[in-house]
């Protein structure tokens, strides 16, 4: 679908038809490699990856429709990169609103304003504004474009029994049941997940004694696009309220209630209107798209795997909203356990590689309700103690630098470095910078056979990339043990092209790249096909390359 027929597209009102499938038909339970449940944001992500990678992929679905209302709205850079992978990043950023800035007030005073992403040289931004609606429907479309994705509407997961050698699950739909077996069944199926349900597991954590407004508002506003949020504003006294710019002239803005609040009246229109002229003022004229309101928890499920099912997104942990933590981590899910369940697949990596999914999307859940957790004690103060903590912090920070450390109006996502992962190999030798083992690659500009271009688009999907700074290739590449290994040679943009050493060269336009990773001659990094860092050498030596690819793959 082209960009002009999407611009058409109410993506909210789409209604995606139920077709019978031939397994519905067939004597006895259809087996397949794996099967998803829930087509949201991560289960789409992780169909499409898988798909990509050559691993035909079943998704179901228990309704027939994309989500309503704005939802998730702020996908950061990380996701971005991930979705450009996925073949609709570019979608994503050109339909959304793209931000860097930020601004925080106390009462009618703003306090400090921030830039999360304040460097050039980087393709996509800190982050991009765009409804969850939109975001679901470019995967949809990407999702129906791969013939390796068996799409399947109102078919919903009412039983299933877990054995060593897969899944059989039990399937309704409005033609009946039917059963089918999955070797590997991936639950992406939400907060409310029906195979977690199913299973006896539980999702454990703490819900916050608060409620909170949002309401989409499809106005002509003066605002610039940032991220603005009050406390104690004058508008909204004793609480906070947070306001983003959408596509189609739509804004999002949420208001804190408190705990006492009726979540039923405060949705309606005569309780949500006078909330909204207070902050915009008597002269802004505007309609309400869509209303709801929440309470939240930070939790999670002990594990992510249990036996041949595997847990992903909201249905493995939850988090606040405030800092953009629940669809990004939940797409970074998708992204770890993707390639790693491809190789298990194929058969080229032990069943035991998946255990690294665990640990490292466990460490990065924990990561993310921590910082989910402080952010919403500073906004929502438990005590009177806390609140003067709080508010005495929000004071000073205009004139003091040291306390805009303390103010938390949501500390945004940035993706999990996996520090101790048992599929890093130490570094051997010194580096400077943050591109450590487990670190997520960093994109820059560079020259592609004359052309502009990035980085990050330069590393092929589902293999390893041997990446080789300096002006001749390696000696000697080691063998791979059929796991699929490019090697990319990065010169600097002086170098005459040298077309001799057989491999694909990229220029460092600007000599970022080399910074960025504190690149000399010799310098040599491993990446995972997640575009994670699995090593780094100041030398390649095709037998420590050997070893780091067989540790990354669970056979080391």
């Amino acid at each position: 679908m082209d960009g002009s027929l999407a611009e058409r597209v109410d993506y909210q009102a789409l209604v995606l038809p139920y077709a019978r499938s031939p397994d519905q038909d067939a004597p006895r339970p259809v087996r397949h490699p794996v099967v998803i449940v829930g087509a949201g944001p991560v289960g789409l992500a992780a169909a499409i990856d898988l798909a990509q990678q050559g691993i035909r992929v079943v998704l179901l679905d228990d309704d027939d429709r994309l989500s309503t209302g704005s939802r998730a709205i702020c996908f950061a850079k990380r996701t971005l990169e991930i979705f450009d992978r996925l073949g609709c990043g570019g979608r994503m950023v050109e339909k959304g609103i793209t931000w860097n800035r930020g601004k925080v007030f106390f009462r009618e005073d703003p306090v400090y304003s921030f830039d999360l992403l304040p460097e050039a040289g980087h393709r996509r931004p800190a982050f991009v504004n765009l409804q969850q609606y939109y975001v679901e429907g470019f995967l949809l479309e990407r999702a129906q474009a791969l013939p390796l994705i068996d799409l399947r509407w109102k078919n919903r997961v009412t039983g299933l029994q877990s054995r060593e050698d897969g899944v059989l699950l039990e399937v309704e739909t409005p033609e009946g049941g039917y059963r089918l077996q999955a070797d590997w069944l991936v639950a992406a199926d939400g907060s409310r997940s029906a195979v977690r349900k199913i299973l006896g597991l539980e999702s454990k954590g703490q819900t916050f004694r608060d409620r909170f407004l949002i309401a989409d508002v499809r106005m002509d506003a003066p605002f610039p696009a940032e991220r603005w949020f009050w406390f104690d504003p004058p508008f909204h006294p004793n609480q906070s309220v947070l306001l983003h710019q959408q596509p189609d002239g739509i804004w999002r803005i949420d208001f804190q209630l408190g705990w006492d609040a009726d979540p039923v009246a405060e949705r309606q229109p005569e309780r949500v209107i006078p909330r909204v002229q207070a902050l915009l003022g008597p002269e802004v004229r505007f309609e309400l798209e869509w209303v709801s309101v929440y309470t939240f928890s930070c939790l999670r499920m002990d594990r992510f795997c249990h036996g041949r099912v595997l847990f992903a997104g909201d249905s493995a942990h939850g988090v606040s909203p405030f800092g953009a933590r629940g669809a990004n981590g939940g797409v970074q899910d998708a992204e770890n356990l993707a390639w790693k369940l491809a190789l298990v697949v194929e058969g080229r990596a032990p069943e035991s590689l998946l255990d690294s999914y665990d640990a490292e999307r466990v460490h990065a859940a924990e990561e993310n309700i921590l910082n989910s957790t402080r952010s919403t004690d500073f906004i929502t103060p438990k005590n009177e103690a806390s609140r003067a903590f709080r508010d005495a912090a929000l004071g000073l920070a205009r004139d003091c630098a040291f306390a805009r450390r303390l103010v938390n109006s949501g500390r945004l996502s940035l993706p999990s470095t996996y520090r101790d992962s048992t599929l890093n190999t130490p570094d051997s030798d010194a580096f400077d910078g943050p591109m450590r083992p487990g670190a997520p690659a960093i994109d820059a500009p560079v020259l592609v056979r004359g052309e502009e271009g990035w980085f990050l688009s330069q590393i092929e999907h589902g293999g390893f990339t041997l990446l080789c700074f300096g002006e001749t290739a390696p000696d000697a590449l080691p063998g791979t043990g059929g796991i699929p290994l490019r090697p990319l040679l990065v010169v600097s943009a002086g170098t005459a092209p040298r077309e001799a050493v057989g491999l694909p060269v990229i220029k460092d336009a600007d000599g970022l790249l080399a910074q960025r990773y504190d690149a000399r001659p010799g310098t040599t990094y491993l990446l995972r096909p997640d575009q994670h860092v699995a090593a780094r050498w100041r030398r390649c030596e095709p037998a420590l390359v050997h070893s780091a690819l067989a540790r990354a793959t669970g056979q080391g």
